[in-house]
């Protein structure tokens, strides 16, 4: 039988996770990069442009069920975030592309790792969900 491992401490940059008093002050650092990262619309954005550049109309095509609104809302928010750059081209009408950047890039594989995981494991959350949800109705 294999030994037990080690506890190890985790460190996030500079700051050791497993200390109390700094777990809150970590987690409100890093809030907005998770909800931007969680966030349904902005992870399909990421993994069209992990295919190259695209087009605005091209992203809309590929994103089932997103409005227009919500696309640039999520495109501004990635470019604010440093992980997609936008390139205008000034032709009639305007042409705007974009791209992941060096930063997007490293995104790619956290994120569909997460949707390989989601996959692999979507018959058992669903199995736990019908389960729960017939407990919570014979209540």
């Amino acid at each position: 039988m294999a030994t037990a491992q080690e506890r190890k401490n985790l460190f996030l940059s500079h700051t050791n996770v497993t200390e109390p008093h700094e777990v809150g002050s970590t987690c409100r650092r890093v809030t907005p990069v998770l909800n931007r990262v969680g966030d349904k619309w902005s992870m399909q954005i990421v993994m069209q442009l992990a295919h190259g550049p695209r087009r605005f109309s091209e992203l809309k095509r590929a994103l089932d069920g997103v409005s227009q609104r919500m696309l640039t809302l999520s495109l501004r928010a990635l470019e604010r975030d440093g992980l997609i750059s936008r390139a205008v081209t000034p032709t009639i009408p305007p042409r705007v592309d974009y791209e992941l950047t060096e930063l997007g890039l490293s995104l790619r594989e956290p994120v569909k790792a997460l949707g390989d995981w989601a996959n692999a494991h979507i018959d058992c959350i669903r199995a736990a969900q019908q389960q729960y949800d017939a407990i919570q109705d014979s209540k």
